[in-house]
């Protein structure tokens, strides 16, 4: 049997995550073998500038899915978060992982919650949809952008003196920093990214062999969940670095999708639901967009793109 080599970032959280796979795979088939390679994406390379002045979307995959292309690796494993609705024509997704908690924590050195934060207390996250999401809780708040890997941040967070950093719970749990955590912040106040908390397995289409090797670990339920979720981003037009969270579960045989976009300064902020047949999970995700669409997400969206 080949050896199978599978691509991710550099990062801590990043090799973590590939390794899960590869133990899954090796769990499933002991005789095969399996290496990691490292990649260096525009995104690890250019930490002091924001996503968008360095591609926007896809910052932390084009590199990867070009190794997958050039038959360097055989599989890429990305945050499904990272991954761009506009997928390769010559590449697909063996598989989604089983979600690990989607929700976005608060990790503070001083030890504060949302609700016990001073005046003007200062936050640490490049992400607009968590800053707009926070301000429209808390409009006094100010924030730093910071980048780089889950312990880069929290060493920013105590270096710069900054009252607090956010952080995905899914990331900090896959590298046993769960102690870190001060509050689990809830979906009411900051709904996650979509597909925050799932990996996936992409691979090369053509490519029968690995897709029978990895097909066992796709986790049908995240599968359905993040496919509404990644249809709305689409739809919404995720190509842009507009504040849109998304989170759909299931229940039974059906999908209830929450959606939301918001200003950059938090001022706006519009969310609706709609639950359907989990079979129509993709149309879920459309026409929930259209909705958000009439109530004004076409508004902002045109602000930021």
């Amino acid at each position: 049997m080949r050896t199978l080599v599978i691509g991710t970032r550099g990062s801590r959280l990043a090799r973590a995550q590939a390794n899960l796979i590869m133990d899954l795979l090796q769990i499933r088939y002991p005789e095969l073998c399996c290496e990691v390679k490292i990649i260096q994406t525009t995104g690890d390379k250019f930490l002091n500038e924001t996503f968008d002045k360095i591609g926007g979307k896809g910052v932390f995959v084009k590199e990867i899915e070009s190794a997958l292309l050039e038959k360097e690796i055989d599989i890429a494993v990305h945050s499904m978060k990272d991954l761009p609705t506009d997928e390769h024509l010559e590449l697909t997704l063996a598989a989604v992982t089983e979600r690990e908690d989607p929700r976005d924590v608060l990790v503070s050195h001083k030890d504060y919650w949302l609700a016990t934060l001073p005046r003007d207390a200062l936050i640490g996250t490049s992400s607009v949809r968590r800053r707009s999401q926070l301000l429209h809780f808390r409009p006094d708040l100010k924030f730093e952008p910071i980048r780089g890997n889950v312990n880069t941040r929290l060493g920013k967070m105590r270096d710069q003196g900054l009252d607090g950093v956010v952080l995905a719970y899914a990331g900090l749990k896959r590298l046993d920093l769960e102690d870190q955590v001060q509050e689990i912040i809830s979906m009411n106040i900051c709904m996650p990214a979509v597909g925050q908390g799932a990996l996936g397995v992409q691979i090369r289409k053509e490519d029968n062999e690995v897709m029978n090797l990895a097909s066992f670990l796709n986790h049908e339920p995240t599968a359905r969940a993040i496919t509404a979720e990644r249809a709305l981003l689409k739809t919404l037009g995720g190509g842009c670095q507009v504040p849109i969270g998304a989170f759909a579960e299931l229940k039974g045989t059906e999908i209830r999708l929450s959606g939301m976009a918001a200003s950059a300064d938090g001022r706006v902020l519009l969310k609706d639901s709609l639950t359907g047949p989990l079979s129509q999970a993709a149309f879920i995700g459309r026409h929930l967009a259209r909705r958000l669409l009439k109530k004004g997400a076409d508004k902002i969206l045109q602000d930021h793109c």
